[in-house]
């Protein structure tokens, strides 16, 4: 409860900052925080795209060369056998 309070008085103190004359007027230092946090947000979100798309080619790679792999293991254990297992009539003769 009494981070709640806290809270709405830090809101109300930071909007009276800001409303020009009430606690002083800083807008003009608002909207430079807020230039400049939109530019870090673009670089850092372009940041974390990059990262995110370079994982997303690796993790593609990665299941293709599995799933290869898992085609030649089938290949192989379907090959039929050289040696065939000798019948009942050929071993009674």
């Amino acid at each position: 409860m009494l981070s709640i309070i806290g809270g709405l008085i830090a809101a109300a103190v930071g909007v009276l900052w800001i409303v020009p004359g009430i606690l002083g007027y800083a807008w003009d230092d608002v909207f430079i925080v807020l230039k400049g946090s939109i530019a870090l947000g673009l670089i850092f979100g372009g940041i974390i795209a990059i990262a995110a798309g370079i994982s997303a080619l690796k993790e593609k790679a990665q299941e293709k060369k599995e799933k290869e792999e898992l085609s030649k293991e089938e290949a192989k254990s379907e090959e039929p056998k050289s040696e065939e297992p000798k019948s009942e009539e050929s071993q009674s003769s």
